[in-house]
């Protein structure tokens, strides 16, 4: 081996030790960036929310702070908003909140695709099941819902829809049928009366409809037109609307698919004639 080339690797190895030093008394000495237990970013005065992100407006704080303890005070029922960005008072909170197994805490960090998180108390499960509490986030902690309507609302429409199920004595599901949602269970209520009319076309002649096609497939169009159509409708809101909508949306799609083949073998004989 050169000598050249000796040296320039003793040069890039003692380079390389002095670098990973550096890095290593930095990384010792450099103060965390996100505290887990950070009690000094906690307020000095009782209050229900704690808005370290700057999410909520003025007035919504103020709402909060005053609705949040006259629910608890009637329901029992515990809940807090804490908002945080770069810091967090780690597990201080749920001292200073004196959180327990009645207590549901909010949690929105804006740095996640999901803003919403919560922690839960065990007696909450009870009347909250966990898939309520995953449609929850992700009906109001969705990017898209935080774009149209605001970090502020996404908060404030879970506290409600909390508030409205735990004054129940429970729910399933979340309360409310989003428009998207509305719109799914309609094309599912089509796309099933459109399966359920094909069926039931008669296959016989002088047969007036095919019940036995149609009780054949009645697992499929029955999935898609009550589990998929009516059940989510019924489940969410008390609005006869869409369940109205829905049923006309099977019907109509059925009566279409029933009367498409006779149209087809009319127009077919039609052109045979001529």
């Amino acid at each position: 081996m050169s000598t050249g080339l000796k040296n320039w690797l003793q040069t890039f190895l003692w380079g390389g030790l002095f670098i990973c030093c550096i890095a290593f008394i930095s990384g010792i000495t450099a103060p965390a960036a996100h505290a887990y237990n950070n009690p000094e970013l906690l307020p000095d005065e009782p209050t229900m929310v704690i808005d370290l992100a700057k999410i909520l407006t003025s007035s919504e704080e103020d709402y909060l702070n005053q609705h949040l303890p006259e629910f608890e005070a009637e329901t029992g029922w515990k809940l807090r908003v804490l908002t945080q960005f770069d810091q967090t008072p780690g597990r201080a909170v749920k001292d200073f909140w004196g959180l327990d197994e009645k207590s549901v805490m909010l949690i929105a960090d804006p740095r996640g695709g999901n803003i919403l998180n919560f922690s839960v108390g065990d007696s909450v499960y009870a009347l909250l099941p966990r898939v309520f509490w995953i449609e929850l986030q992700t009906r109001f902690g969705n990017q898209f819902f935080v774009r149209d309507r605001g970090e502020d609302q996404a908060i404030m429409q879970a506290i409600a829809s909390l508030e409205t199920c735990l004054e129940r004595g429970g729910c399933s599901v979340v309360p409310g049928l989003p428009r998207e949602q509305w719109i799914l269970t309609l094309i599912t209520s089509i796309l099933g009366g459109i399966i359920c009319g094909f069926a039931a076309h008669p296959r016989k002649e002088g047969q007036v409809f095919s019940w036995q096609w149609m009780l054949i497939f009645s697992p499929l169009w029955g999935m898609l037109f009550i589990a998929f159509g009516i059940g989510p409708v019924v489940t969410r809101t008390q609005d006869w609307l869409p369940l109205t909508r829905n049923i006309a949306g099977f019907l109509i799609g059925a009566l279409v698919a029933f009367l498409s083949p006779a149209f087809t073998n009319s127009s077919a004989s039609s052109g045979g004639e001529a």
